[in-house]
């Protein structure tokens, strides 16, 4: 316990899922939060979008540990809004030591349109360095970025020519250009004392994988795919017999990262994935 005790703590996309999980485990740990969301649907993509109650309910977890919760709603596509959004939330908290720029989006299947492409790396990378930059005049010394990026992001290049769709390339271009981003602000950030470091996770059962575009982007044999239909395709690409990994399986890492055991780790890239590149390197081929 106390890991963390008394950092505060910036994630965006904090309203559901791995968000929700990192701001709950850190205040746990004991830090304060900063619970940035932008409630709304993705236009592209075909699952529903997190609303305001779901904010609402983070900082209510957040708060039952006996942590503070400042919450905004916020669209990190806006960096004027989001430094707006972060500048009142340091101010009333008094402190910044680690940002995550959760934040994403995943509009999955041949059908979308182009704008799919554009909509995700808008999101995914542009909101993610759009949330770094807001925050690094308040990032203590010593301070963490932790990003969150996927094992799309280690894999073969895939585009929407396989049949995955516009939004699967621009996930897999987003998550790519973070593991680039994090090797270079880790240099330009080390003399402060600050530190950059990537979380790679596999497959996590949130909103983004667990919807019908999804299933249907996996199981294209299928008519009415469930997700009890894609288990064993997740499975498949995984050294470890599982399809997912659970949110707080990434959390832990959220909680070493943002915590003064790893004062000394940098650039790193850590792989949550079940051993799956370690299956990509021995030869398997994910896209057929």
């Amino acid at each position: 316990m106390n890991r963390v005790a008394g950092k505060v703590v910036a994630i965006t996309g904090a309203a559901r899922g791995l968000g929700r999980s990192h701001a709950v485990r850190l205040a746990e740990e004991g830090a304060d939060i900063i619970a940035l969301d932008v409630c709304q649907d993705a236009s592209t993509a075909e699952y529903a979008g997190s609303r305001p109650s779901d904010l609402d309910e983070t900082a209510r977890l957040v708060e039952k540990t006996g942590r503070r919760a400042v919450v905004r709603q916020v669209d990190v596509r806006d960096r004027s809004s989001l430094s707006t959004a972060l500048d009142e939330a340091v101010a009333e908290l008094g402190r910044l030591d680690v940002v995550i720029p959760n934040a994403g989006i995943s509009p999955m299947g041949p059908d979308r349109p182009l704008s799919a492409f554009t909509e995700t790396l808008d999101v995914n990378f542009i909101g993610a360095a759009n949330t770094v930059h807001a925050a690094l005049p308040h990032l203590a010394e010593g301070g963490s970025v932790i990003l969150i990026g996927s094992v799309a992001g280690l894999m073969p290049r895939y585009d929407g020519n396989t049949g995955v769709g516009h939004g699967a390339a621009g996930y897999s271009l987003s998550k790519h250009l973070l593991t680039e981003y994090a090797d270079w602000l880790a240099i330009q950030l080390a003399p402060s004392n600050r530190r950059v470091n990537v979380i790679h996770p596999t497959n996590v059962p949130t909103e983004l994988i667990k919807n019908e575009a999804a299933y249907r982007t996996f199981r294209p044999d299928l008519e009415n795919p469930t997700a009890d239909d894609v288990e064993p395709v997740f499975k498949s690409v995984h050294g470890m017999p599982i399809a997912y990994v659970e949110t707080a399986d990434v959390s832990h890492a959220v909680v070493f990262l943002a915590s003064d055991e790893s004062r000394y780790i940098t650039g790193a890239q850590l792989r949550i994935d079940g051993g799956m590149v370690a299956k990509l390197q021995a030869g398997y081929d994910p896209r057929g």
